[in-house]
């Protein structure tokens, strides 16, 4: 399998949050998840004065694109480009550019990814969000989303639960 890159959508004004969630229902009804890993509309908080008071918003950081990480082929292609709102992929012609690892860092919006310090098996306890102080074995990892699984017993059965590298600790 290919490795996963990031590219950027060209959409119509105004559509970036319907295309977003256009292909994630697509990526779900497909099965695309190990294809096409995740879609950002990137935004940056902005202090705008209205009315003498000033008050924070958020803002797209690139208005009519769409970030997108996946790997390359036919099928996540041809998700992507037939998603109404978009236009195309940015590229010369018809082939699609990645964005480089430089360019992904200079864009500020997406933070290095640190390798697994974890394994299938281990114990670890959730320190952040809904789950903190919940303790679990890890059941599977996914790196490219920095993301790892434990199972939770919920309502008198074992309930899977995502959770990322930074809302949990090893015990």
């Amino acid at each position: 399998m290919s490795e996963a890159n990031w590219y950027v959508v060209h959409t119509y004004s105004g559509y970036e949050n319907k295309v977003k969630v256009d292909i994630e229902k697509t990526i779900e009804n497909r099965k695309l998840q190990d294809q096409i890993l995740e879609v950002s509309v990137p935004m940056q908080d902005v202090q705008e004065l209205k009315n003498g008071a000033n008050k924070l918003v958020a803002k797209k950081m690139f208005p009519g694109y769409v970030l997108i990480n996946m790997v390359m082929n036919d099928d996540t292609w041809y998700v992507v480009r037939n998603t109404r709102g978009v236009t195309g992929f940015v590229g010369p012609g018809s082939k699609p550019v990645p964005l480089t690892e430089e360019e992904m860092n200079n864009l500020g919006f997406r933070a290095a990814i640190t390798a697994a310090s974890f394994e299938v098996g281990d114990m670890i306890s959730v320190t952040a969000g809904a789950w903190k102080d919940t303790v679990g074995a890890v059941t599977s990892i996914n790196e490219p989303r920095q993301t790892l699984t434990i199972n939770v017993e919920m309502f008198g059965r074992e309930t899977p639960v995502e959770l990322n590298f930074t809302d949990v600790k090893k015990m």
